[in-house]
């Protein structure tokens, strides 16, 4: 894995990013992988480029992106006015896992927490995911917080 590249995504990687978060079981129903790229995926990639501290990522290798992540700097009044880094979206093509990209991503991760002064790290991750569970878990994260989702789009 020392051939890797992992740098803000640009707008002619996002069908790329869409195909990773679709594939898989919980992806493939919420994303739409269809060519040309949706709208609403440029739209929403120029929202997060518009906003300082949403940056996209991707994993390049030879040419091809192989994972995805967004990283989001959430500044707050609370922890003596802590900003958090938000770790979302993390995805590796299925023929990529277990290559040990992700602890790379991972540690990509935490260095760009660390430059930007976040004084804590945290991620979701869906219940379903238990492979997941355990990566993290590996890694230092601890489920010490309950999440909860209110669909909007279901109301």
């Amino acid at each position: 894995m020392t051939e890797i590249i992992i740098r803000k995504a640009k707008e002619k990687d996002l069908l790329s990013v869409v195909r990773l978060l679709a594939d898989d079981q919980l992806g493939s129903v919420r994303e739409d992988a269809s060519e040309p790229i949706a709208g609403f995926y440029l739209d929403a990639f120029k929202r997060m480029d518009e906003q300082k501290g949403n940056d996209l990522f991707v994993v390049e290798r030879h040419n091809n992106v192989i994972g995805c992540m967004q990283l989001t700097l959430i500044a707050g009044v609370s922890r003596k006015g802590m900003t958090r880094c938000q770790i979302e979206g993390v995805r590796i093509s299925a023929d990529h896992r277990s290559s040990g990209l992700g602890q790379k991503m991972m540690d990509f991760a935490l260095q760009y927490a660390k430059d930007n002064h976040c004084g804590l790290v945290q991620l979701t991750t869906d219940k379903s995911r238990e492979d997941a569970h355990r990566f993290y878990e590996n890694l230092g994260y601890k489920a010490s917080h309950i999440g909860m989702k209110l669909d909007l789009l279901k109301l």
